[in-house]
């Protein structure tokens, strides 16, 4: 599994195999300890030790599944507390401030607040991708997500009908997802208007999804 780690991300006291630890399961949503151990590079002890520190720190629990006979295996997903270490680049001003717009202008309102929005990250995406063909626009697409905070990235269905998948295990923009919806859809419109694409989004995190997931679809040209 290729992650990009954001280290300023994290919690500035959180060391960087604890980070990478942190990172892994909050893609993986639920590891053991041979899972995780694979992923970081590391001995079962290692990632054991560094689970323990994070366990002792709230950012971490631990469950045991049982899967048929024999022993259960323990398992570890994110806290609470964990999931707040990721990146959310609008605060709880950005939320309040779509709220006084909506009481005071209407809903139209908010919507054209995030259409603007949509505008100029139109242009900054653009930028980077109009020189790509369309797989590597996807791809690149991904790498500008990631590097936003959504710890994104991007697969291909080559076994089925060549569409592409964006995957994106955060959610910055959460909060004001979960009140105002139209920032799911301004977002599905953007990426439909920078690839010249199809988009069908399967899965959203302000759903209660654990991810939000892409279908990329390309457009053909028809040609007389």
């Amino acid at each position: 599994m290729n992650i990009y780690i954001k280290e300023e991300s994290v919690a500035e006291s959180i060391g960087e195999p604890k980070k990478k630890l942190l990172y892994y399961l909050k893609v993986m949503q639920i590891a053991g300890l041979s899972e995780l151990a694979e992923v970081m590079g590391i001995s079962r002890m290692g990632v054991h030790k560094h689970l323990e520190t994070l366990q002792k720190r709230g950012m971490v629990d631990s469950i045991e599944v049982r899967k048929g006979v024999g022993r259960p295996r323990m398992q570890y997903q994110l806290t609470s507390q964990g999931k707040t270490l990721f990146p959310k680049s609008y605060s709880d001003i950005a939320t309040s401030a779509l709220d006084f717009i909506e009481r005071n202008v209407g809903q139209q309102g908010v919507e054209n607040f995030l259409k603007e929005r949509q505008e100029q990250l139109y242009t900054k995406y653009q930028e980077r991708l109009k020189d790509l063909g369309f797989d590597r626009k996807v791809k690149e697409l991904a790498r500008i997500r990631d590097q936003e905070g959504y710890i994104a990235e991007s697969r291909k269905q080559q076994k089925k009908n060549d569409n592409h998948i964006l995957l994106e295990y955060n959610c910055p923009i959460i909060q004001i997802a979960e009140k105002h919806w139209e920032a799911c859809s301004v977002e599905t419109e953007l990426f439909e208007k920078l690839l010249d694409a199809d988009i069908e989004t399967t899965h959203r995190a302000a759903k209660g999804d654990q991810v939000c997931r892409f279908v990329i679809k390309e457009k053909k040209q028809d040609f007389l």
